[in-house]
């Protein structure tokens, strides 16, 4: 009975223990400590002010400004985040009370919980925002803040993305600003002796490389990603509606744990191959067509990018199977060579190099439609921030993905998966999708 009693007691004492210590963000708040203290480094004369994204008068999910989310974890409207590189320290501000708050599914953690989620020292109420610049002001004349809309060019037409696009940019032709330009204007006409620079551009160097912690939620993503593609491919079938097709996609997604899409879902055959963006799902998959299929999750405002060839019918005609596993070997030939250090310049001639090495005449015609293979940075935006590509490093998140078209024979295709920068090399981050052609014709024929 007493060593029941002391086992007892040691439970309780650790459950008391654990709840005193809860973690409610995306990350540890640790996580956002680093990336707040590495912004600080870049800013050791002044102060930089976030906006966080505002509530929606339309009945839209919330959804956080992807910077201010990456700086401190917070999913709270209408928040601003000081960061003092001179002091060495970090202010949120906002206002939302408990009711305000479960009514929109903010999570109330992230209210009454504060430092435990993001490690953030002080938090005061929004209205007290100006008079406290004001105090700072007298000390620190130099105001960073961010004058880019945030991610103008993502090509998401699912809630997120509609979200983030209507509250960051405007019509330039009604001549309303951009809500970074009206913030900017703001802080130049209260504080006149102040210097207003921009500080987009540091946020964004910052979010290239990924931490261990994100490539680990990038990886669980992945495998969502991945699992979703492996149910369309089983379910797909002659005459099945292409808008049959992407609701199930978004189903498999959602029903293992992705909150959104990361962009809409993409599915091309025929003529519409050369428009590799097309998304109106206006057709009925054919007998001997050849099909794409783009799409990947959003998990915790981090998305994937997966895009994946096969026939309809689950057979490769003679000619699929040339242009396939021409693309296939240049995506493979592309992840043999990435690694830290690669100048992307030079990345042809290796590619090249690889392919000959593998046993294929780069020579042929068909070599020469694919380029290699590049295609975007990958993180918090299927189209994340960081520009064009540039000398690897290990973290860097980013889209291989060869592609060609060949509009004339109605046939196009791509092999897409989202890799990591290692320390020796990169990683397949949706590894585990048949990619082969003998792959591809057996996981088919197995539904």
């Amino acid at each position: 009975m007493k060593n029941y009693i002391l086992a007892l007691i040691f439970l309780l004492c650790s459950f008391t223990t654990f709840s005193q210590s809860p973690s409610f963000g995306v990350f540890d708040k640790s996580e956002y400590t680093a990336r707040r203290t590495k912004l600080m480094e870049k800013i050791p004369d002044g102060i930089a002010i976030i906006q966080g994204a505002a509530m929606r008068t339309e009945y839209y999910r919330f959804f956080q400004g992807n910077d201010f989310m990456y700086l401190c974890g917070l999913e709270i409207p209408g928040a601003v985040l000081v960061i003092d590189g001179v002091n060495k320290e970090s202010t949120v501000f906002f206002s939302i009370n408990d009711r305000g708050a479960r009514n929109e599914g903010i999570p109330l953690e992230h209210i009454n919980n504060t430092v435990e989620v993001t490690g953030i020292e002080y938090h005061l109420g929004i209205n007290e925002l100006e008079k406290w610049l004001r105090k700072k002001s007298k000390d620190i004349n130099v105001f960073y803040t961010e004058f880019e809309a945030e991610e103008l060019m993502r090509e998401c037409s699912m809630e997120k993305g509609r979200y983030l696009i209507q509250g960051m940019t405007r019509n330039i032709w009604d001549g309303r600003p951009t809500k970074e330009d009206q913030f900017v204007f703001n802080l130049k006409n209260l504080f006149p002796d102040v210097l207003v620079t921009d500080c987009t551009q540091k946020i964004w160097d910052l979010r290239v490389i990924k931490s261990p912690a994100e490539i680990a939620l990038l990886r669980k993503a992945g495998k969502i990603g991945v699992e979703a593609h492996k149910a369309i491919m089983k379910a797909t079938y002659v005459g099945m509606p292409e808008y049959e097709l992407a609701a199930l996609f978004e189903y498999e997604n959602k029903k293992r744990g992705a909150q959104e899409l990361a962009y809409y879902t993409i599915v091309c055959q025929k003529e519409n191959h050369p428009y590799v963006h097309y998304h109106t799902y206006d057709g009925t998959l054919e007998d001997g067509e050849f099909l794409v299929i783009d799409g990947g999750p959003d998990l915790h405002y981090y998305d994937i990018d997966i895009t994946i060839s096969y026939p309809v019918n689950g057979k490769f005609t003679p000619r699929q199977k040339e242009i396939y596993e021409a693309c296939n070997a240049m995506h493979e030939a592309c992840m043999a060579v990435y690694r830290p250090g690669l100048d992307y310049s030079k990345l042809k001639p290796e590619v090249m190099a690889k392919l000959k090495e593998m046993g294929y005449d780069t020579r042929l015609p068909i070599f020469k439609k694919f380029g290699a293979s590049f295609g975007h940075y990958v993180g918090m935006a299927v189209h994340d921030v960081g520009g064009g590509p540039r000398t690897l490093e290990e973290g860097m998140v980013f889209a291989n993905e060869p592609l060609a078209i060949f509009a004339k024979e109605n046939m196009g295709v791509r092999v897409e998966d989202t890799i990591v920068i290692t320390e020796d090399g990169c990683e397949n981050l949706t590894a585990g999708i048949p990619r082969t052609v003998a792959e591809i014709e057996a996981f088919m024929r197995s539904n």
